[in-house]
């Protein structure tokens, strides 16, 4: 019997075979993600802080703390502002940003957004490279994710994946929902914090801010349309404005009589705990026990809803809530003042 003999060639497959196609796409996919690594990694940055006056909150099991007083950020200006993850900044008293070509340089606070846990940071220095933000309406299921920082103080590292899901919520340390997070697998370690998540053209789709500790390849970003509107607000302003009712609410069930009677479909609706009379809010219509289920037209059925719509827009600005009193449906005119 004459042996059978299998080549190289063969076990590596001929033009037009399996194997060949295989071997195309990984070289087209690895060379994607090195274009990304060389486009992007100049514009990321290191930073490290110093003199944090107190520890952030542990409070929310899913927030990574900067490990070592270390965090990442990029670059979305020639004229020296970054963007950064709050929590990687509060309560410090010094800021530095480490460059990729090993300069160093102290930053400026120019704001920070615990709500959305973005901050602002300045530097003077030539010579930068920024990235831009790209449309994260455009983002798909699926799509790759490149995510770039400094874990564990490892400067400049990147991993890769996809766009695991759209449209989750984070709780941020204010105690607030952050909207239209991205779900990634891109894998994120302490340090990674406000480092960008970029699609295969490497433009920023996200900034990387906390993963779920106990599970595997479940990484959260804050979405690029959100980041740059608050961005813009820091640049700006300093701060992000957002409207405030003085009161304490409370999620409660609503009964199937009172939602018959009243015509409603929300199954839930906001309870006024307590009112506090602080001449900050126009709130004397409300009293204790009214439910919230609408607020200018639009639906209220949980806590989260009202600080969604409680904008900068609505301060100093007359608005007609709807509320339950007596199980009866009413409207009331409130003034939202601004949370300082």
């Amino acid at each position: 019997m004459n042996p059978f003999f299998v080549s190289s060639l063969d076990s590596q497959g001929q033009p037009g075979q399996p194997g060949h196609q295989d071997a195309i796409l990984l070289d087209a996919y690895s060379g994607t993600i090195v274009n990304v690594a060389k486009k992007v990694s100049p514009s990321v940055v290191q930073i490290r802080v110093s003199g944090r006056l107190d520890k952030p909150s542990a409070s929310n099991p899913q927030r990574r703390q900067p490990d070592g007083g270390t965090g990442s950020g990029f670059i979305i200006s020639t004229d020296g502002y970054i963007i950064t993850n709050n929590h990687v900044v509060a309560g410090s008293s010094k800021i530095d940003v480490a460059l990729p070509d090993n300069r160093e340089f102290g930053a400026i606070l120019m704001g920070r957004d615990p709500a959305t846990d973005i901050a602002v940071l300045k530097i003077d220095a030539e010579g930068l490279k920024a990235i831009r933000f790209a449309d994260s309406k455009q983002v798909q299921v699926g799509q790759i994710a490149v995510a770039i920082g400094n874990p564990y103080g490892f400067q400049y590292s990147l991993t890769a994946g996809v766009v695991s899901a759209l449209g989750r919520t984070l709780r941020s340390e204010s105690g607030r929902l952050i909207d239209d997070v991205i779900q990634t697998d891109a894998a994120l370690n302490p340090g990674n914090s406000g480092g960008p998540l970029v699609n295969s053209n490497g433009d920023v789709i996200g900034v990387n801010t906390a993963v779920i500790l106990p599970a595997q390849g479940i990484c959260f970003a804050v979405s690029s349309n959100l980041a740059a509107f608050v961005t813009g607000k820091l640049m700006l302003e300093g701060r992000v404005r957002r409207g405030y009712l003085g009161i304490a609410g409370q999620l409660i069930n609503l009964t199937e009589r009172i939602k018959q009677y009243n015509q409603l479909t929300a199954k839930t609706g906001v309870m006024v705990a307590s009112v506090e009379a602080d001449g900050v809010a126009g709130n004397g219509e409300l009293l204790q026990g009214d439910i919230f289920v609408g607020f200018n037209g639009q639906s209220v059925t949980t806590v989260d809803d009202l600080h969604r719509l409680l904008t900068g827009d609505t301060i100093g600005r007359p608005v007609q809530l709807t509320i339950l009193r007596n199980n009866r449906q009413k409207g009331v005119m409130v003034t939202p003042g601004e949370i300082k």
